[in-house]
């Protein structure tokens, strides 16, 4: 496949075409390690974007802006160049090597580059994501391959360099104290030096604070240890040390010199890196291929008040599967051949049929991203999905965080919402939270799921009852899981009283776009807890409380009829729904209709659908449709739910919109759910980067028939895993 696409390449270098080209797009930024909320590294695009999306002459970030140092060098025939990163070695910047195109899908990142029509090097980044597959998606590893062939047909000596640098352990927080050891050197631990043939740089922070205890504000890890590591072969060396010198080391002879630093520093003391050096030789036609991987191994993941009332330590799930970091190291390293991008075909297939290529473009950006924003956690009999709302608070499992990323979790395997629901459940069911209506979170900083045992915390009484009921619902409906409607109706029923008395006019508070304030009467919030009304009205119904299922669909039919009235503007040129019932010069996107669609409730007529399809072209800017008339932000998670319900040529229009985004935005960080319209900025001067909410995305994937998209998941997982 690689050498496919290195003489696909000698093509293109034949035409003349040595400028970079990005497909399907060119993003703001670039996924390179992207796995969870502490293994996020970034490769910063944006429109004016410094190196414009090239990977040499560009240093890879952590998802909030710290540098994550990663650095490639590579000789050919005693010539050195820069592939990847800037590094300045004493005062010399290395050549970087020419760009020629970068291609992303679902799992990938792949680079094409030219060294001075001498060399071809296909550089892939690789974060898998293995929904149906709890052992190998519970692993925080990413990969990086390398393969380099002849450009000219002629034969060229060559030596391929690597290195990370302490940095990753502190988010680019250079302040912080590194400890480092190379298991070649550790003669105690043999197995752990060579086992399978892999050998791993290990580094950690001196002062390992277990679960940010001294939260620092950094959204880094400070506990937990980081391998980098290759296969142990004869032309491999290993070093340690300052950057200058252990880069200088292999600039003069094209190896290193097996030696470790152990002069334990601050980070941004003459910065530690752990370098990987491969003599690759003579390089011909046929490639030749290296691999690494970077994994982060931490035994416990988070600090959980749940059942027993008492705060206890999770671990993570790979700990279930692996008896030591050494073992979890060596397997992922290993298995690499397993991944084979079945599951980027898979999902490839699933958008173009769903929504055509820019539904594509925008989906497979989603994908790592979603993924990284959660960790699997617990145990194999119990294990829980844990979520962090990155970027815009930092709070842990928070509930109008989880219900936009649903759809991706829908499609790809439904019993992951369920684990994302349980420690919420848990947490309430135990009576750790006193208020009538739903936990907005379980701790105001993610990984302290702590809860809110005084009741206090952000208030948003109607949209997380409403979010909880249809969420639980939806993964029902796609699990055929009565038994957990069942366990959980109690509360559930709590909530729906609570929304009997609250829903239809809503008070004065606010809803999942809180960036936006308070708001009385807000329609698109109402008609969430009306159709959460009717969920639980489908509950009681599955579950055998029958006349609880009367009572409730009565009410609900009752409400979305009196919604209607209060809602929708008449008046003007395309009647439309209102922002709140008030204001019939307001309008906003009603995004709370797809859950009417989602769980096949047929509550809302189907004029609403119709109207509001054919009224948001009318309000549609550069960038995309408005999230409401109180200025130019809007969502793209909320834009796709509104999309998937709109007829195909409005679906066509939030699509194409949005992608012009995508490589429009002068934006240099992780997707943002939060966008201006107009100047293709991010909306309302927020950041909202790298949140879990671009799972939305697959809204319209999630509409396919019960678990059809895990299904497909499931057979390319297994097809590639049995090849």
């Amino acid at each position: 496949m690689k050498y496919h696409l290195l003489v696909v390449t000698l093509g293109a270098l034949a035409c003349g075409a040595l400028a970079s080209t990005f497909t399907p797009a060119r993003p703001p930024a670039i996924p390179l390690a992207v796995k969870s909320p502490y293994l996020s590294s970034w490769l910063p695009v944006g429109k004016d974007g410094g190196a414009g999306g090239t990977l040499a002459g560009t240093w890879p970030q952590f998802w909030v802006g710290g540098n994550t140092g990663w650095t490639g060098l590579i000789k050919v025939d005693g010539k050195s160049y820069t592939w990847m990163g800037n590094p300045r070695i004493n005062n010399v910047f290395p050549p970087n090597v020419d760009q020629i195109s970068f291609e992303y899908t679902s799992t990938r990142s792949t680079f094409m580059m030219n060294v001075e029509n001498k060399i071809l090097m296909n550089v892939t980044f690789v974060s898998p994501t293995t929904p149906t597959d709890l052992r190998r998606q519970s692993v925080i590893g990413s990969y990086l391959e390398v393969t380099v062939a002849s450009a000219d047909r002629q034969s060229h000596n060559v030596q391929l360099y690597t290195d990370t640098s302490a940095e990753w352990a502190a988010a680019g927080n250079g302040n912080k104290l590194a400890q480092a050891s190379n298991p070649l050197s550790f003669i105690s631990v043999p197995c752990f030096s060579n086992q399978n043939g892999i050998a791993s740089h290990r580094f950690w922070l001196q002062q390992q604070s277990e679960f940010n205890q001294d939260v620092d504000g950094n959204d880094d890890a400070d506990w937990g240890y980081w391998y980098y590591s290759t296969a142990a072969t004869a032309s491999m060396t290993y070093e340690s040390g300052t950057d200058q010198n252990v880069r200088q080391h292999f600039l003069s002879t094209g190896k290193l010199q097996n030696t470790e630093d152990t002069n334990y520093r601050a980070i941004n003391n003459d910065w530690p890196v752990f370098g990987l050096a491969n003599d690759l030789g003579n390089v011909g036609d046929d490639g030749i291929t290296t691999l690494y991987t970077i994994v982060h191994a931490q035994q416990n993941a988070i600090s959980f008040n749940g059942a027993g009332g008492k705060t206890v330590s999770v671990p993570s799930l790979w700990t279930s599967y692996f008896r030591s970091d050494a073992d979890l190291v060596n397997f992922f390293h290993n298995d690499y051949v397993n991944e084979v991008g079945a599951v980027d075909h898979a999902i490839a297939h699933d958008a173009l049929a769903a929504g055509g290529q820019d539904y594509l473009t925008i989906t497979s950006l989603s994908v790592r991203q979603a993924f990284a924003g959660v960790q699997l956690c617990g145990t194999i009999d119990k294990p829980y999905l844990f979520l962090k709302e990155i970027s815009s608070d930092g709070n842990l499992q928070t509930v109008d965080v989880l219900f936009p990323s649903i759809p991706i979790f829908l499609y790809a395997n439904p019993i992951l919402i369920k684990y994302m629901l349980d420690p919420l459940y848990e947490n309430q069911e135990a009576g750790l939270f006193p208020q009538k209506y739903s936990i907005h979170d379980l701790g105001s900083h993610y990984p302290q799921a702590t809860g809110h045992p005084s009741g206090d915390g952000e208030e948003m009484p109607v949209e997380e009852c409403g979010n909880m009921i249809i969420s639980t619902l939806a993964y029902a409906q796609r699990a055929a899981d009565k038994s957990y409607l069942s366990q959980h109706y109690p509360l559930m029923q709590q909530w729906t009283e609570f929304l009997v008395t609250d829903a239809l006019i809503p008070d004065n508070q606010l809803s999942t776009d809180d960036f936006q304030g308070r708001l009385a009467n807000q329609t698109n919030l109402a008609l969430k807890g009306i159709i959460a009304i009717e969920a639980m009205s489908v509950i009681a119904k599955l579950v055998g409380k029958d006349a609880d299922a009367t009572k409730y669909t009565n009410i609900a039919h009752d409400y979305i009829n009196k919604w209607q009235k209060l809602a929708v503007v008449t008046t003007a040129k395309l009647p439309h729904t209102n922002l709140d019932y008030q204001d019939s010069n307001s309008h906003g996107l009603l995004y709370n209709l797809y859950a009417d669609k989602l769980l096949g409730l047929n509550l809302v007529p189907q004029s609403i659908y119709d109207m509001q399809s054919e009224f948001y072209p009318t309000i549609a800017q550069e960038y995309g449709v408005p999230l409401d008339s109180r200025n130019t932000a809007t969502k793209t998670d909320w834009q796709m739910w509104a999309s998937a319900i709109s007829s195909p040529s409005t679906q066509t229009m939030f699509n194409s919109l949005l992608v012009k985004w995508i490589n429009a935005t002068p934006t240099k960080g992780p997707f943002s759910d939060l966008i201006d319209v107009v100047t293709s900025g991010y909306g309302g001067g927020q950041q909202f980067r790298a949140r879990p909410v671009v799972g939305g995305h697959f809204a319209a994937m999630a509409l396919a028939p019960t678990s059809a998209g895990a299904k497909r998941v499931v057979e390319a997982q297994g097809r590639a895993w049995n090849a």
